[in-house]
């Protein structure tokens, strides 16, 4: 686990820390990435599978700065559920991180296609997804303050 001062998220906007929500299917990975974004004080939500994501994004009132989505899930696999993301105006600008050990070239390019922002290889270094994910908030806040 990373140390506590090894990454910070975006200074509070909206009045609040950033938001994730995870997406894994497997509970000691949903704990492990939980675990690393709050000690930089990310706020989480999590999801067992994209069907659970998709219905998550659906019900809340205020949309989470970034998904992370592993590819392989029941359901509902990552790619799915970030196309679903893409393809509904609500949610089309809420960044998307994969964290996966589906890396591949072809892997990522499938990804890309679907609208994935950033990619983060199981097994992941702490510190790498922390960036990955504080760098993607970053720039989605900065796009939706530009959309203003």
């Amino acid at each position: 686990m990373m140390h506590p001062s090894a990454g910070h998220p975006p200074d509070s906007y909206r009045g609040r820390m950033p938001k994730v929500l995870i997406v894994d299917d497997s509970p000691s990975i949903r704990l492990l990435i939980r675990a690393n974004l709050e000690l930089v004080g990310f706020e989480v939500d999590e999801a067992e599978d994209g069907a659970a994501c998709i219905e998550f994004l659906r019900a809340c009132a205020e949309l989470p700065d970034v998904v992370t989505l592993d590819v392989m899930m029941p359901k509902q696999g990552g790619i799915a559920t970030a196309m679903a993301i893409r393809s509904d105006p609500r949610t089309a600008d809420v960044p998307i991180v994969m964290v996966t050990t589906q890396n591949l070239p072809a892997d990522i390019a499938r990804g890309e296609r679907a609208g994935v922002d950033a990619y983060v290889t199981k097994p992941f270094d702490p510190d790498e997804l922390v960036a990955t994910v504080t760098a993607v908030a970053h720039h989605g806040a900065k796009r939706a303050a530009n959309r203003r």
